[in-house]
């Protein structure tokens, strides 16, 4: 059980536009900092809980009540997000505390379920790693070299996707001359401008959706787009449109591989609409990254990505026109000289590495004799 630094409330909190009051939660987020959690878990009825290395911690502390909960996180919004918790049951923005003279930037969600109030907070990292530090695969850098097209990250919420993006858009920003405009909900990572000129857009802050967002954004001279999450049809259509008019997009999806983003895509239009999407994707996408996490046993990392990597060469093309999307996973293994790879072969990779043990990797392998043959030096691509 972790405990909560004792002059933690005596810290100041720093917003974005100033210093401002410190609020009863930032306590919280203290504690989260120094036991370098990557989240906060709030419900009425437990106590507070953190997640470290992947597994979630009480805090020693009371069980917060409905008073209390109510206490901790009404003071964080203002009247526009009172409303949207009010009439959604739930809202997400960023939120900045400073810990020891330090901000941190925290993404957090406020829900009801079963009638109280709960939080879901995750920590940002102050700053956004690059490609080595997050031990992503050489091939991710070809995903920032294009001049346009449309480069995906799939995986499930929590697998890193933002953290990876945040990186490859940092990649591009430290060496070419471009419009970076992003529109996300909420701003996650702020960058530093370096060689580009960075424009970044909260939804329901800057602008009120995705749709209107992206609409305003191919009149506003970007080079690059980040759409923060590609959820229905107009947002999916109107970055293919950015893509195919000399636009490079990166967008997330939720995914559980790269081969299955296909599908997730397609099933947000009508069948009689497939053909076309199907048409644009082979012609349009760059690119697939799927990811998840993994606990690392090195010491100073905390958790490292299990990364499918899928460039839309000819044959991914032909696959994808056709329908013939159970070909896709094959033909990531046999095009690992390429720069494409699939979990196993990551799993491989991070193991040589030292980065994970080999039972966590054997436990979460999609085939696990495959992995044990691959560990053996057979069948090696």
């Amino acid at each position: 059980m972790a405990t909560i630094e004792s002059d933690a409330s005596t810290e100041p909190s720093g917003g974005t536009t100033g210093e401002r009051p410190r609020l009863e939660i930032d306590r919280l987020f203290h504690a989260l900092v120094k036991l370098s959690g990557s989240d906060l878990h709030l419900k009425v009825g437990r106590p507070p809980i953190v997640r470290v290395k992947g597994s979630l911690q009480p805090l020693k502390a009371d069980p917060i009540d409905d008073e209390q909960m109510r206490r901790l996180c009404m003071p964080m919004l203002d009247e526009r997000r009172k409303k949207i918790l009010e009439i959604d049951g739930g809202c997400d923005f960023a939120y900045v505390a400073t810990v020891e003279g330090v901000k941190w930037r925290f993404r957090i969600n406020l829900l009801q379920q079963q009638g109280s109030l709960g939080l879901v907070a995750r920590r940002v990292n102050n700053k956004i790693p690059d490609f080595k530090g997050l031990f992503l695969p050489p091939g991710i850098e070809r995903l920032c070299e294009y001049d346009q097209g449309l480069v995906l990250l799939a995986g499930v919420t929590g697998s890193g996707k933002s953290t990876t993006v945040a990186s490859m858009l940092n990649y591009i920003n430290q060496r070419q001359r471009k419009h970076i405009l992003t529109l996300e909900d909420p701003i996650e990572f702020v960058f530093t401008e370096d060689k580009c000129l960075i424009n970044q857009r909260e939804i329901g802050q800057d602008v009120k959706n995705f749709e209107i967002g992206m609409k305003h954004a191919v009149r506003e001279d970007p080079d690059i787009m980040l759409v923060g999450e590609m959820r229905d049809q107009e947002t999916f259509l109107t970055a293919i449109h950015a893509a195919e008019t000399g636009h490079l997009v990166y967008g997330t999806v939720h995914a559980s591989s790269a081969p299955q983003t296909i599908g997730r895509i397609l099933d947000l239009f009508p069948e009689a609409q497939h053909r076309a999407i199907r048409s644009a994707m082979a012609f349009t996408m760059k690119g697939i990254v799927y990811q998840k996490l993994l606990r690392s046993i090195r010491e100073g990392v905390a958790r490292v990505p299990i990364v499918e990597l899928m460039f839309f060469d000819v044959m991914v093309r032909k696959y994808v026109l056709e329908g013939l999307e159970a070909n896709l996973a094959d033909h990531i293994k046999k095009s690992a000289r390429d720069g494409m790879q699939d979990i196993t072969m990551s799993l491989k990779s991070l193991i040589d590495q030292g980065l994970i043990d080999r039972n966590d990797a054997l436990e979460v392998a999609p085939n696990r004799e495959e992995l044990q043959m691959l560990l053996k030096g057979i069948g090696v691509r």
